[in-house]
């Protein structure tokens, strides 16, 4: 109760976490923008630091990793397995397979921690939303979706 760990959520959810023991997950992945983010920091009139810590790259290429990953989720069998196989057939080797294979183990590992009564949200934008929907679908079943919240930029914030 109470922990906060630090590290790979993949890692984290197969060593550390029971089955059936979450009741809320908040998923915020990165989106695939094709963007890296630093951490900012300001100099003492405000401005922005000329130094900066890289946070993350949020860049997916289809490669040796992405497709173990890959692999291992269709070797797996079911539903998954058969969703990542469409997705491949339909995708192929692209930025976009990488994402879902990077994504799939963790939603599985998800599932398998989270309270029959408990509730998963997943933060996502347009480019892969439709993609993690059909995914979210072959490991939760389409049966238990229940809402997309869906937020338009104020002009005055763009």
């Amino acid at each position: 109760m109470n922990q906060l760990y630090y590290g790979d959520n993949l890692d984290v959810l197969r060593r550390h976490l029971d089955d059936a023991s979450v009741d809320l997950v908040y998923l915020d992945p990165p989106f695939n923008s094709n963007a890296s983010y630093n951490v900012l920091f300001a100099e003492h009139d405000g401005t922005r630091a000329a130094s900066q810590i890289k946070a993350f790259e949020d860049t997916w290429k289809w490669d040796e990793s992405a497709a173990r990953a890959c692999a291992e989720v269709i070797e797996a069998g079911g539903k998954v397995s058969q969703a990542m196989q469409a997705f491949r057939t339909f995708l192929g080797d692209s930025d976009m397979m990488a994402y879902l294979a990077m994504m799939a183990p963790r939603l599985v590992e998800l599932r398998r921690v989270l309270k029959q009564t408990g509730s998963l949200y997943l933060h996502s934008d347009p480019t892969a939303s439709h993609y993690l929907k059909m995914l979210l679908d072959a490991v939760f079943g389409p049966m238990n979706f229940r809402n997309e919240i869906i937020w338009k930029a104020n002009e005055r914030t763009q």
